[in-house]
C-alpha cells in the first residue's frame, strides 16, 4: 500500500510540473507610454526644444535586472528626430518606488527639411516609477542622448513622464 501511494504521489508531481513550469515562461515586465520634451542639439541647425513621446517596454530577467526597448519621437516644424533604443536597466523596489538607471544603444532618425540622418545613439538615463495601484505606476524619467553624424555630434537631454502597466 506505501509503494502505491509513493507511486502516486510521484505521478501526480510529474504531472504538476509543466504547470510550475509555465509559469516561469511567462516574463514580468512593463510598457510606459508618456509625454516627453527634448533638449536637443539638432545636427546643422541650432539647440532647440522638441515636443513628442516615450514609450519602451521592459522585460525583467533577474531580480534587478531587465532587458528594454525604448522608443521616442519629437517634432518641431521642419524637424522630426525618433529614437529607436535597447539596453540594460537596473532597477531596485523599495515599497511603492521603483528607481532605475539604464544604458541604452541604437539609432536616432533626424529628418530636418527633407534631409535625414541615421546616427548611432548612446543613452544614458534613470528614473523612478511610483505605484499609484497594483498594477500602474507613475513614472519620471530623464536620459542623456549623444550622437555622432560624420563629424558632428549632437548632445540631447530628455526627460519624460506617464504612465507605467506592470505585469
Amino acid at each position: 500500500m506505501a509503494k502505491l501511494a509513493n507511486i502516486v504521489l510521484v505521478v501526480l508531481s510529474i504531472m504538476m510540473l509543466p504547470t510550475a513550469m509555465s509559469a516561469q515562461l511567462i516574463p514580468h515586465g512593463n510598457v510606459y507610454v508618456g509625454a516627453s520634451y527634448s533638449d536637443s542639439d539638432i545636427v546643422t541647425a541650432n539647440r532647440m526644444g522638441l515636443k513628442g513621446w516615450n514609450a519602451s517596454g521592459e522585460a525583467i530577467v533577474l531580480p534587478h535586472l531587465g532587458v528594454v526597448a525604448d522608443l521616442s519621437g519629437y517634432y518641431a516644424p521642419g524637424i522630426k528626430q525618433y529614437n529607436f533604443l535597447f539596453g540594460p536597466r537596473l532597477a531596485v523596489s523599495l515599497g511603492r518606488w521603483r528607481p532605475f538607471a539604464q544604458a541604452l544603444f541604437g539609432i536616432q532618425r533626424i529628418t530636418l527639411n527633407g534631409s535625414s540622418y541615421r546616427p548611432f545613439a548612446v543613452d544614458f538615463g534613470g528614473g523612478v516609477d511610483y505605484r499609484l495601484i497594483k498594477a500602474f505606476s507613475w513614472r519620471v524619467q530623464g536620459d542623456y542622448v549623444h550622437t555622432n553624424y560624420l563629424s558632428a555630434q549632437q548632445n540631447d537631454v530628455r526627460g519624460s513622464t506617464g504612465v507605467v502597466f506592470r505585469f
